[in-house]
């Protein structure tokens, strides 16, 4: 059963590919079958002949059919050139000497006629006959929309025929590959950082044509950047200067020919100037709403994290990771507290960025005083808050177990927590939260001094008299 798929698939694959290939010829010309003999020459043009009533005898399907097809001439020595195939089949009658051809091209508004005459007594001898003409020597350009029609010769009204069509584009790969202006071009660039300005040089391509040179944003498509620079192709000098904003990884380097469906080149040289695109973070402080808007689609894992000042670590703040965005991340009912930070992580490496940290916005503050056996927390906030409070025990740097002991606490309020001997030491913390929102950074107090009167530590060491003794300790912000 696989086999038989894997044969349809390539059947398929080939079929699309010899759907790619133009038809070759080495020369154009004019030919009749059925041994009828035929000859060519130019026209008038297709606007320049008056139609007669045709007589009873003729038959209106006289003209019987009309296939057009593209055919490309290549020549050793010579650039490729795409031609029309037009095939046409009429009946031979004695009132039609012949046929006219001819193409119209929608985009130059310019036509193309030939005259298609037939050997008089052969084709009494043959009256009634199918006859098929083939002329292929009609040139176009790629991408081109043609109006062709066949008539006869006279021309009988309401005896013709008529057709559109388009002719390949680049994007066809025989096309793409064979004829000259499909190509590209080659992209160099030199850039100019002071300035904000990059200098494109362009080769490789026809001197004929005219060439579009941009700067756009590379996203599912490349986003313009300001206007398109024309390289003109009389011009011997094949530069152009086009000023950035910002190097940005997806910032590219576009050029085509000036032709329709032309196919593009792209140079994006700065995919590696990523730091730029950690700046662009925005808080609104009605909807304590945080968010991160990409200048460039970037693979990225973003996270909160609490900045410790001790070893210059950001400890991530759990639930808050999000992967891969397309425009925005978006953190609602955020703390603004200055250690509250974004880290963004790529392939290439992880990078922080603090937007409270310059102080611009209110931020909160936990003091605790140890008095006798009991430890006393504070909160201080210019706006209204509530906190959480507990003590913990610190097993690593970023790990603090808590011990059963939690507390809520309003601004302005303060909460005392009985200790035990056994609690005082240097991984026991006080650690405090904000609760009324959704992302809070938690505040550590550790190292906490308290005094048991008449006690000694558990340690050995000679005890010290600490009754009424009191140490303030505020956190860092």
């Amino acid at each position: 059963m696989i086999s038989i798929y894997v044969q349809i698939l390539l059947i398929i694959l080939f079929w699309n590919t010899d759907c790619q290939i133009i038809p070759r010829i080495e020369e154009c010309g004019l030919s009749c079958s059925q041994g009828i003999h035929c000859k060519s020459k130019p026209s008038g043009g297709i606007f320049n002949s008056f139609c007669h009533d045709a007589p009873a005898s003729l038959s209106s399907m006289v003209l019987k059919s009309m296939k057009i097809s593209t055919v490309m001439k290549c020549v050793l020595g010579s650039p490729c050139t795409l031609h029309l195939n037009i095939k046409g089949t009429l009946s031979l009658d004695e009132n039609v000497r012949g046929l006219e051809i001819c193409s119209f091209s929608m985009d130059t508004q310019q036509s193309q006629c030939i005259n298609v005459r037939f050997t008089r007594k052969k084709s009494k001898m043959l009256n009634g006959k199918k006859v098929q003409v083939e002329f292929n020597c009609i040139e176009v350009n790629v991408a081109q929309h043609i109006y062709v029609t066949m008539k006869t010769l006279p021309h009988y009204c309401e005896v013709r025929l008529s057709q559109q069509y388009y002719v390949e584009d680049c994007r066809n790969s025989d096309v793409g590959k064979y004829i000259p202006a499909c190509s590209a071009g080659k992209l160099d660039y030199n850039l100019d950082r002071a300035r904000k300005i990059v200098t494109v040089n362009v080769s490789n391509f026809p001197r004929d044509q005219d060439y579009y040179v941009r700067l756009c944003h590379k996203w599912f498509t490349c986003e313009d950047v300001g206007a398109f620079a024309v390289i003109k192709g009389k011009e011997s000098f094949k530069s152009v200067s086009l000023k950035y904003s910002q190097l940005l990884p997806c910032l590219c380097i576009e050029g085509w020919l000036a032709l329709p469906d032309a196919r593009r080149m792209q140079l994006c040289p700065f995919e590696n100037d990523t730091q730029v695109l950690w700046d662009n973070i925005v808080y609104n402080p009605s909807t304590q709403t945080l968010a991160w808007e990409p200048a460039c689609p970037v693979l990225v894992t973003v996270n909160l994290c609490r900045f410790t000042r001790s070893n210059d670590h950001c400890e991530d703040i759990e639930n808050s990771f999000k992967n891969s965005p397309e425009k925005q991340v978006k953190y609602s009912r955020v703390d603004t507290h200055p250690r509250l930070c974004m880290k963004f992580t790529t392939k290439q490496g992880s990078w922080i960025k603090c937007p409270f940290a310059h102080g611009e916005f209110p931020a909160w503050k936990m003091r605790t005083a140890a008095v006798s056996e009991q430890i006393q927390v504070f909160f201080t906030s210019q706006t209204k808050a509530r906190f959480s409070v507990l003590v913990c025990n610190r097993t690593q740097m970023a790990s603090c177990e808590s011990l059963g002991m939690h507390h809520s606490v309003s601004v302005g309020d303060s909460v005392s927590i009985t200790v035990s001997r056994e609690m005082c030491g240097s991984t026991i913390c006080i650690q405090g939260w904000r609760t009324d929102v959704d992302y809070s950074v938690p505040l550590q107090i550790c190292d906490t001094y308290c005094g048991f009167h008449g006690q000694s530590h558990s340690d050995g060491n000679p005890a010290k008299a600490m009754t009424h003794r009191m140490k303030s300790v505020q956190s860092l912000h």
